[in-house]
């Protein structure tokens, strides 16, 4: 089986976009709308994380080798055994975002960054092709 990376920046083009789009609908509210400047400011803040990213440039991927799993997210990494992982867990969240968890043989699991991951398909895919078997949850409140 050959290994599979995935690795992403957060310095990219889907980032740089969403920004670009907030603050002009921002801008637009006070300009056309009177919108009040403390409600668009409390609402430009909320594009601090994306605007840290933009800057920081933080890498952040995942491996799938002969031996384990492997991820790193900024400072953040981690490795497990594949004789380790009883299965993979895909939640999907309420905000469409899938949380991928591994779920170990003791019955804890191990939650991968949410940055670190490639699309739920490609990773289910990638995932099942070396006999890892992946349950699927939808819109689960809790887990």
């Amino acid at each position: 089986m050959t290994p599979y990376a995935y690795e992403t920046s957060g310095r990219n083009r889907k980032t740089l976009v969403a920004v670009l789009l907030v603050w002009a609908a921002i801008l637009a509210a006070v300009l056309f709308l009177d919108a009040s400047l403390w409600i668009a400011g409390l609402i430009g803040l909320c594009t601090a994380p994306a605007l840290y990213d933009l800057i920081a440039g933080r890498r952040s991927g995942v491996a799938l080798g002969p031996d384990g799993l492997s991820w790193f997210a900024g400072r953040r990494t981690g490795q497990i055994a594949w004789n380790q992982i009883s299965h993979m867990r895909l939640d999907t969240r309420l905000d469409f975002s899938v949380r991928s968890s591994a779920v170990l043989v003791t019955g804890r699991k191990v939650r991968l960054p949410l940055e670190c991951t490639p699309e739920s398909e490609t990773f289910e895919k990638e995932l099942s092709e070396r006999g890892i078997k992946v349950e699927r949850h939808h819109f689960s409140l809790l887990g």
